[in-house]
Parts: structure tokens; C-alpha cells; sequence
């Protein structure tokens, strides 16, 4: 069957301000949808994929009308909900009999109501999707409709019906490498500037799943039942040369913590150390899972960068948002990874439950104590699924509009605080780590490449918009 795979167009003013976006952009590889992908061609299907963070939405419908497809993915996040209705209404005013599945985080998570507000979505896939697209396929294919076919929400005439969901896949070695060839040309695909060292990078998710209970974190697998489940590192190291093989020179590890089993993480830094792999690498950690034998370990396999969640420096906020860390295991964490000369970056957040703009305030200079390379400040963003969407009323109120669901925009506002002290708090912040002169002349000393340069020029444009216009970051509406 012809398939197509479409992330409906999108600008990076649609989640970033207009006057940062150049120091905050990033094109992932889309995972999840490249996943999906090599499950469909092993099973004989041909796929297109269309990316809408490299083409407009004319472009991908002229493409999709001339290739004809007999099946449409959809990928939808939250804010980019909106788009993927108005991308399935022209789609199927194209090509009136064809079907359309849409899966992604939203769809995931608010399944009926998806195919209550969108008449040209056919279907929900509402979990891991290699599997269920399969069999959704081999259904369609027979003529026979989508009863019984586990990990589906589907239109039946005027019904709507929630198949029971699918299991999760636990042996994640049975999965296809994903299809990175219908990416195109790779070097497109980017993180932020600043925040890789060799291109093209490769994404790569040694694991999927979590066993932490973060108040604002999606998971398929919600009360965290099944855990993580892991891939072996023979499996890893695979398609590790399987991508450096196809070109790739850098490798962002996507885990939401690549050290949660420790002896794991450290068999994959070993591995990758006694094959001579030449490559640099960046991942995340959670900060009470990592020791300096660890990030050293790291280091020495050609990791160069590591992620700390670092949240807040107030303990009441960490625990408000059932982070499980203390800012004493974040002091150590970063401190470590300073030591065996790993880059370190810490986000945190402002909005959390319970958070006064005062404790705001404590946590800036608890960034300016930590001292990491790359700071990031974010709103706390109630997705659906969340334990804090669910429970909305007991921890603030939030946005109708779905557009403000980028982490950016402050979708969530508890009743400690206004949407006004989130968006000071946040250009303060940025204000105040990035303007000093120590970080400043950190920076200008470790410009080594042309990649340097450029980061360094969007950083610079960045900084002059938050200290010369007030209110960057507070709505527009």
C-alpha cells in the first residue's frame, strides 16, 4: 500500500519568540514517525514522509496529491493540533476516499475528543505505533474495518469506538532500525546552535519508557506499570555504526535519563570506547543516578555534553513537581561533570505549583550558582495526560488556547503566581545568566569552529532583543 507520512507544516515562530528563535530552534529527527516508517516497509508497504519544518503546507499537498497515497499518518503535538486538523481537512478534500490515522502526544492522550473535532481523521493510533499501523493496515487491505484491533480509536459510520489498548512492545531489539533515508538531506537536521559539536547528528532512544512520576511529563504508559524497557547494548551499538556508517557524526542520545540503569550506561560508554568509534555524543541524566567515575567514563567514549533536569533550586517546588532530586544532588551532579570537562546544560522551570515569584527569584541564583555552560528557562506546560492536566483545578488554571503549549508560551499559571511574573521571570532569567561577563568571556574563549561562531552570533542577537524590548515574552493576544 502507498503510504505517506506527514508532520503538518510549521514555522519556529509558531513556538519560539521571533526576536530568540535563532538561538532556541531545533529539527529533531522525528523518531517516532521514522520508527513507524521501517515497521511499514518491513511489512512491504511503500512511504513517503513529508516534514513540515522544511515545507509549507502547499508544498506538501501538491506532493501528496501527485503521489496518491492509499494512507495518510498524521503526527500532531498539542499546539500543533490546529494544523494537523486543517492538513487531514485538505487531504481529504484531495482525495475524498483515502485514510487518515493521527497519532503523536495529543492525539494520544485525548483520543475520542480528537475524532470528535476533526470529521477527516478515520482513526486514533493511541500508543507505540509500529505494530498497531501494521495491522491497521493489513485490515484496511482486506476490507475489513478496525474492530478488535488493539491501540485504536476509530470512526465507525456515525460511532465512535476506543479499541482496548496494546501492550507495550518489550522487546524493543524486534524493531527496525528507523528510516533515516527518508529524511533526506541530514544535515538539515539540527539542534539548537550551541548545542552539538559535529554535523549531521543522528537521534538515537536506547530505551523507552520511564519509572518516574514528574507532574508534567507525558507517558504513553502513564502509572509507569511497565517501567523502562530497554534495548540490549549489542542492539544499541548496531545502529550506533549503522548511522556513523551512513555519515553521521554526532549522536544526541534522546533517553529521558541514559543513566537510569548505571551499569548499562556504563557498558554502553565502555563499548563505544573499545571500538574506536569516532563520533561525539550528548545525552541526559537525571542528577541522583550519575557519579563522576560515570560522566568520566562518558567523557572518554567521546561524550562532550550532558543534560541535568534540573528544574528548580527551591526543594518545595522539586517536590511539588515529584522530581525525587534535592538541589544538593544537582550541586554534586554538575560539579562532577565540570570536573571531567563535560558541557553541562540545566533547564529549569517557573509556574510550578505552588511557586511564589519570590522562589522564582531564588531559583535564578541558584542558576548563577550552578554556573552550567547553557541554561535554559521554560514555562511549565500542562500537557494532556499529565498528571497536571488531569488535575488541573487543583494546581492552577490553564489556557484554552492551544498555541501556548510550546514551553514557551505560559499555558499553566498556578495560583501562586500570575502569567505575568512567569513571562518577567523567565526574560530576567535569561537576562541575568547570559548578560555576565564571566559567561560572556567563557564563550568567546571556547570558539573553535565556524558552528561556534554562528551560535554565537544568534546568541548575541538573542541577548540584545531581552535587554532592549520589555515584555518579550508576555502574550501578544
Amino acid at each position: 500500500m502507498k503510504c505517506a507520512l506527514i508532520i503538518p507544516a510549521w514555522a519556529p515562530e509558531d513556538i519560539f519568540s521571533s526576536k530568540t528563535a535563532g538561538s532556541q530552534i531545533n529539527y529533531w529527527q522525528p523518531l517516532g514517525t521514522l520508527y513507524v516508517a521501517s515497521a511499514l516497509q518491513q511489512a512491504g508497504h511503500e512511504v513517503r514522509f513529508y516534514n513540515g519544518a522544511f515545507m509549507d503546507h502547499d508544498q506538501i499537498m501538491e506532493q501528496v496529491r501527485e503521489y496518491g497515497p492509499e494512507f495518510i499518518g498524521l503526527y500532531s503535538t498539542t499546539f500543533g493540533w490546529d494544523k494537523a486538523r486543517r492538513t487531514a481537512a485538505v487531504i481529504k478534500s484531495i482525495l475524498a476516499d483515502i485514510f487518515i490515522a493521527v497519532g503523536g502526544p495529543y492525539p494520544v492522550a485525548l483520543q475520542e475528543k480528537c475524532l470528535q473535532d476533526c470529521p477527516d481523521i478515520d482513526a486514533v493510533v493511541t500508543g507505540e505505533g509500529e505494530v498497531t499501523v501494521v495491522e491497521l493496515l493489513e485490515r484496511l487491505g482486506a476490507g475489513r474495518d478496525l474492530e478488535g484491533v488493539e491501540g485504536v480509536a476509530f470512526r465507525f459510520y456515525s460511532e465512535i469506538k476506543i479499541n482496548p489498548p496494546r501492550p507495550l512492545i518489550t522487546d524493543l531489539d524486534m524493531l527496525p532500525f528507523p528510516a533515516r533515508e527518508l529524511l533526506g538531506e541530514a544535515g538539515k537536521y539540527i539542534p539548537p546552535p550551541a548545542t552539538y559539536k559535529r554535523k549531521p547528528v543522528a537521534v538515537i532512544m536506547t530505551a523507552r519508557g520511564c519509572n518516574r512520576h514528574c507532574l508534567y511529563c507525558f507517558q504513553i504508559d502513564k502509572h509507569r506499570k511497565s517501567g523502562i524497557r530497554y534495548r540490549s547494548v549489542e542492539n544499541v551499538m548496531a545502529e550506533i555504526e549503522l548511522v556513523l556508517s551512513q555519515g553521521y557524526r554526532e549522536i544526541k542520545f534522546i533517553d529521558d535519563t541514559l543513566a537510569a540503569d548505571y551499569n548499562r550506561a556504563m557498558t554502553i560508554a565502555e563499548e563505544i570506547k573499545n571500538r574506536g568509534l569516532d563520533f561525539t555524543w550528548f545525552a541526559s541524566a537525571v542528577v541522583n543516578q550519575v557519579d563522576k567515575p560515570l560522566l568520566k567514563a562518558f567523557k572518554e567514549a567521546g561524550c562532550w555534553a550532558i543534560l541535568f533536569g534540573a528544574e528548580s533550586g527551591v526543594q518545595k517546588d522539586l517536590n511539588a513537581i515529584r522530581k525525587g532530586i534535592t538541589p544538593a544532588q544537582i550541586r554534586k551532579a554538575v560539579k562532577a561533570a565540570k570536573e571531567v570537562g563535560l558541557t553541562v546544560y540545566t533547564p529549569f522551570l517557573f509556574g510550578i505549583p505552588g511557586q511564589t515569584y519570590e522562589d522564582g527569584l531564588k531559583t535564578i541564583e541558584f542558576a548563577l550558582e550552578l554556573d552550567p555552560d547553557i541554561a535554559n528557562f521554560h514555562a511549565i506546560t500542562p500537557f494532556p495526560g499529565t498528571e497536571l492536566y488531569d488535575n488541573i483545578e487543583k494546581y492552577g488554571t490553564m489556557s484554552e488556547d492551544l498555541t501556548d503549549y510550546t514551553y514557551q508560551g505560559a499555558a499553566f499559571v498556578p495560583h501562586t503566581m500570575t502569567r505575568d511574573e512567569i513571562a518577567d521571570l523567565r526574560q530576567l532569567a535569561l537576562k541575568r545568566f547570559y548578560s555576565r561577563p564571566k559567561f560572556l568571556w567563557r564563550r568567546l574563549l571556547a570558539l573553535r569552529s565556524l558552528n561556534d561562531l554562528l551560535a554565537a552570533w544568534q546568541g548575541i542577537k538573542s541577548l540584545f532583543w531581552l535587554q532592549r524590548e520589555e515584555n518579550l515574552f508576555k502574550s501578544k493576544k
